[in-house]
């Protein structure tokens, strides 16, 4: 038998437990960081355990110190900036902590794995997937070259990599995102580790991709008696693969318990707002998202008392006092000191309907839309190929109406986008804005568009000038397009922070002073300056934190509402895509898929592609999750280098035959204003 499945089927090997049964307990963990500031508690006195075979999930925002915690297991803190200032961390009844730099570095990769965020940062890039492979199991396993060749075949194809013996021979580059974190956990599973750390796997990859990843860790946990840690903000995700789970916020413990007694009896404030922060896929949709004002204290100066007490809606003069964490229910800790009287995690629905498109017509309308990119092929010499992103590309957006165009990375949405924007060039269709076709307009005609139509990116660090206050940012356009005095462009700028919900102070700020949902808000008020009427919203909340999201989608559901605004939302969430979109285009591999009413599409999909989009995403309750029965979409994306012939989602798709592998479905109306593109319909 392979030394791989040496446990046998499901086994667990009980002598690496504790006398409480866990196999990894982090006692009291202090974590500070000296930085130039001052000392930064990044970890303070956090405990937490997790038992052999079992998915403990450690969730919370950005900067709460759960990749800290793990990192801290790993003896991995930089340094000498981080270090661990107290407590212990035990692993199979020895303190890691007490271990010398050598005999840790013989438990990472034996005995302890860790899967980092993105595999391509992770993986290096200049060294063959096989050369990666091979080095812990010559390291730890002592492995010949004929050894390691057979076990890193068996690895690769385990993880669901076909043509395994190929691929040692290929590097990261040539692996899509999917498979690249398939090799993260084929070298995290190379040395039979008895425990895995999983830091946020699946952030970087698309709702089916991230479904076969969790299936296959899960999987490979139940069948080899592994144990996770899964570090991640996705709530649908916690809810559908966790055992356990424990809340942190602010270098701390909210809560923590079984899965299914936190998702539905939640007994700290920060989880009931975390959970009501979510748009749920179940649920008819509801109104605006309740969200959780204001941000994580700065833990150069944590606030005293309870850390969530100035954000809690429900806070009281006995929260200037620091709560314990406490048990309050069967096997269910929190840090509240009003735990047992907690409202429920549901979000009442509100009255609030989304605000119905203006009556003036159509704003936008896309006609046949192409795009090809031309790309050289193998060096200077290597001749050239077309991708072709965007082929035949149809929709109308009204005026004050939101348009949501969903699909996998590289099906070519955000081309579209750009492309709308006139950012690049159609190669083929037309583009008319307000009866004006964007294609043909002079350049000093296109200039006087720009301010009708803006857009909102994805990433606000990355968009926004990191040498220019907010306000600067904001007053530049205000200036050199619409002609402000600077007085007058001061006043705008005051009022355009208040419509965002940013204080008029912040427009003194820079960019790297502010949290991501602050800078998101930025880049908002920077797109209104123009008043617009169609404003492109490139994945906007996809880097935020599920609390800020929330805030960031009310924010521009409120503005439609207020200015009637229309948005083309791009994004891959469905939940937020339902939340705020009046009509729903589907793209697949360039081409459209499926559009619909959003109540029509979300009700009753009619495309296989768009009914496993919806049966990939997982919903935030365990109790749901376990009633469903979700239609796996295998294999990966195929490269817009070389597209499928016939229809381009027959290589994954479960009802294709030799007619779709050769006809090109076209897209037609199944009913009154839904149409689709497939031929088995």
């Amino acid at each position: 038998m392979s030394q791989l499945f040496h446990l046998g089927e499901g086994c667990q090997d009980t002598r690496t437990q504790d006398a409480n049964g866990s196999i990894l307990s982090v006692e009291g963990l202090v974590v500070e960081f000296h930085t130039s500031r001052g000392v930064v508690r990044a970890v303070d006195g956090v405990s937490w355990s997790v038992r052999a075979g079992e998915t403990l999930a450690l969730v919370g925002e950005s900067g709460c110190g759960k990749s800290v915690s793990a990192l801290a297991v790993m003896r991995l803190l930089a340094k000498p900036a981080g270090r661990i200032a107290a407590g212990r961390i035990m692993f199979q009844g020895q303190d890691l902590l007490t271990l010398s730099e050598a005999e840790m570095r013989e438990r990472r990769g034996r005995d302890i794995a860790m899967i980092f965020q993105e595999p391509m940062t992770s993986l290096n890039p200049v060294l063959t997937i096989g050369m990666q492979l091979a080095e812990p199991l010559k390291i730890h396993m002592g492995m010949n070259n004929d050894e390691v060749r057979v076990r890193s075949i068996e690895l690769l194809s385990l993880v669901g990599i076909a043509d395994a013996e190929h691929r040692l021979a290929q590097y990261p580059h040539h692996f899509s995102g999917g498979m690249r974190q398939r090799v993260m956990i084929a070298i995290g599973l190379a040395c039979n580790p008895r425990l895995i750390i999983a830091d946020e796997p699946t952030t970087a990859l698309d709702v089916t991709i991230q479904a076969q990843i969790l299936e296959l860790m899960k999987d490979l946990s139940r069948r080899l008696g592994i144990t996770l840690v899964l570090i991640t903000h996705n709530l649908g995700i916690v809810a559908r693969y966790a055992d356990r789970v424990a809340v942190m916020y602010a270098g701390r413990i909210a809560e923590e318990g079984p899965a299914a007694r936190v998702f539905g009896e939640p007994r700290h404030p920060y989880t009931v707002g975390l959970l009501r922060s979510v748009p749920r896929l179940d649920r008819p949709r509801g109104g605006t998202l309740e969200t959780i004002e204001g941000a994580p204290p700065n833990m150069l100066k944590p606030p005293s008392g309870c850390r969530f007490a100035p954000r809690c809606r429900w806070r009281q003069d006995i929260c200037a006092t620091d709560p314990a964490l406490r048990q309050v229910g069967p096997d269910q800790s929190s840090a509240c000191h009003f735990a047992e009287n907690m409202p429920p995690a549901a979000q009442p629905l509100s009255d609030y309907a989304l605000v119905p498109p203006n009556a003036g017509g159509t704003l936008v309308e896309v006609n046949g839309l192409t795009k090809h990119f031309p790309m050289r092929l193998g060096g200077f010499f290597g001749g050239f190929t077309t991708v072709r992103a965007a082929q035949d590309v149809s929709f109308r957006i009204a005026r004050g109406e939101t348009l949501g165009l969903v699909g996998e990375s590289g099906c070519g949405k955000t081309t579209v986008g750009r492309v709308v924007l006139q950012l690049e060039k159609a190669t083929g269709g037309q583009i008319l804005f307000d009866g004006e076709d964007l294609a043909t307009v002079s350049s000093q005609r296109m200039k006087a568009l720009r301010t009708r139509i803006q857009v909102i990116f994805q990433d606000p660090y990355s968009s926004l000038n990191p040498r220019m206050t907010v306000g600067g940012t904001i007053t530049e356009p205000l200036r050199k397009r619409l002609g402000f005095t600077a007085p007058a462009a001061q006043i705008r700028v005051d009022e355009l922070l208040d419509q965002v919900g940013l204080l008029r102070e912040m427009g003194e700020r820079y960019p790297h002073q502010l949290s991501g949902g602050q800078r998101q808000r930025v880049g908002i008020a920077r797109a209104l300056a123009m008043e617009p009427d169609f404003i492109v919203c490139d994945e906007p909340v996809s880097a935020l934190d599920v609390s800020i999201q929330g805030q960031i989608v009310n924010l521009l559901a409120e503005l439609q509402g207020r200015l009637g605004i229309a948005y083309l939302f791009i994004a891959h969430d469905l939940a937020v895509v339902r939340h705020l979109s009046h009509r729903i285009v589907v793209m697949y591999l360039g081409r459209v898929m499926e559009a619909a009413d959003r109540d029509a599409l979300y009700a009753d999909p009619l495309h296989p592609y768009t009914q496993a989009l919806l049966d990939a995403a997982p919903i935030p309750d365990p109790e749901v999750e376990l009633r469903r029965t979700p239609r796996a979409l295998t294999g990966e994306l195929p490269s817009p280098l070389s597209p499928p012939q016939g229809c381009v989602f027959h290589t994954r798709c479960p009802l294709a035959d030799a007619q779709c592998r050769s006809i090109i479905p076209p897209l037609r109306e199944i009913r009154p204003g839904h149409m689709a593109a497939c031929l088995k319909i």
